[in-house]
């Protein structure tokens, strides 16, 4: 079995490499031009975004055709492709690699929202790559993954709303009236949609971290997680949120890693936050 992603899973070169993994394309849109966001290394990329301002680039999906086309080529091995993508709610990369899908004479390919992205959708990638290495069938592997959705916490605060206000992710008036309070959001990915929701807003980093490993320890307890805070450019708020929750929560594997410049469009080089899910649902493929 194949399986197909695209750059919002954050996941390493190492990873796509050692697992066979085929991310699919997303483009950021530069005023110079189009660029494929996984030939960018986020610092170059802050760099850029930061010498832009007040402009902000753009993000684009792949195109149905280039999903058609990448399904073509990986069909000639005649295995299964399972495609999981950055969820509905927050891009159209899943309909595009529906319709790409659709374009093929066999029908191989199964497409699964993972209703998140970032290392909310890396956690799903994972284990159905582990999965299928492991012999597992199709509908194991989509049975397994509905339970990663459902248990999967994906959470992160902003030290500016200026680049979602920029990018029109976030009203003109709720964002100046932001910005006068010096408040910071903390938001998450809402199960129901798949879509950004805001649970709170504080005046701090280190106020919001604490916020946010207590809403993490009201959802898990004392259950052994898989951990991943997951930063721009913004090492002092990773270190102090891997340290709040290395306090607060019972950490079974921890990673610290940088989110795709793709995503990093709408947030800035100021975000910190973490991919959270029970070990118990990932610890027999490891």
């Amino acid at each position: 079995m194949k399986i197909v992603t695209d750059c919002a899973a954050d996941l390493s070169a190492e990873e796509r490499e050692e697992f066979g993994i085929v991310e699919a394309p997303l483009y950021i849109q530069f005023p110079e031009g189009e660029e494929n966001a996984t030939n960018i290394a986020p610092d170059d990329f802050y760099n850029r975004l930061e010498a832009m301002r007040p402009a902000i680039p753009t993000t684009a999906q792949p195109s149905s055709g280039i999903f058609a086309e990448l399904y073509e080529k990986l069909a000639t091995t005649k295995e299964q492709i399972l495609s999981i993508h950055i969820s509905s709610g927050l891009s159209g990369t899943l309909n595009s690699a529906i319709n790409g899908a659709a374009q093929l004479k066999e029908k191989v390919v199964s497409t699964v929202d993972s209703m998140t992205l970032s290392g909310g959708q890396r956690f799903q990638v994972l284990a159905a790559v582990k999965a299928a290495k492991a012999g597992w069938d199709l509908e194991a592997i989509k049975e397994r993954l509905d339970a990663i959705r459902a248990k999967t916490e994906v959470i992160y605060t902003l030290e500016t709303l200026e680049y979602l206000a920029r990018g029109g992710r976030i009203g003109r008036v709720q964002a100046l009236a932001g910005s006068v309070l010096k408040l910071k959001p903390i938001i998450h990915v809402d199960h129901a949609d798949g879509k950004y929701s805001t649970l709170g807003k504080g005046r701090t980093i280190k106020k919001n971290i604490a916020e946010m490993v207590n809403h993490l320890s009201e959802i898990y307890g004392d259950a052994p997680l898989w951990t991943t805070v997951l930063h721009g450019r913004f090492q002092k708020g990773a270190d102090q949120m891997k340290d709040a929750i290395e306090s607060g929560l019972n950490v079974a594997k921890m990673e610290v890693t940088r989110i795709s410049p793709v995503l990093g469009v709408h947030t800035g080089p100021g975000i910190v936050g973490a991919a959270v899910l029970p070990m118990d649902l990932m610890e027999d493929l490891m």
